[in-house]
């Protein structure tokens, strides 16, 4: 395998990020609110950080986390749809980060028959 190839096989995860936020389109859940997981898969050359042993070649993801929990929990939107590519955007900030995937989780949405979640997944490169 060559080296470029085993580098772009690199990730960082995040998951579970839970934090409350008001984002839908109903009166309701602008009102009261509810708990968005998010979970985020970073593509990135963990070489250097991995060789060097340098928190400064990578993503430092406890920093990330708290950038992220600042969107959920900031002004609304309307769609996950939204969320998810603000939060991908957040990702991206960082010029380690290749691809961000970022998937946003509403398991509280206002459905009205039995469901375990319902979530959108976006890619950005």
């Amino acid at each position: 395998m060559s080296d470029h190839a085993s580098r772009s096989r690199d990730r960082i995860r995040l998951e579970g990020l839970r934090v409350r936020g008001h984002h839908g389109v109903l009166p309701a859940e602008r009102r009261d609110g509810q708990d968005f997981l998010v979970d985020v898969v970073l593509h990135v050359d963990l070489r250097p950080a991995g060789d060097e042993d340098n928190l400064a070649l990578t993503v430092d993801y406890g920093e990330l986390a708290e950038r992220l929990a600042a969107v959920v929990a900031g002004p609304p939107v309307d769609l996950i749809e939204t969320l998810a590519a603000r939060l991908a955007q957040v990702c991206l900030e960082d010029a380690a980060v290749r691809t961000a995937e970022v998937t946003v989780h509403k398991p509280q949405a206002p459905i009205r028959v039995p469901f375990a979640d319902v979530s959108v997944h976006v890619v950005r490169p």
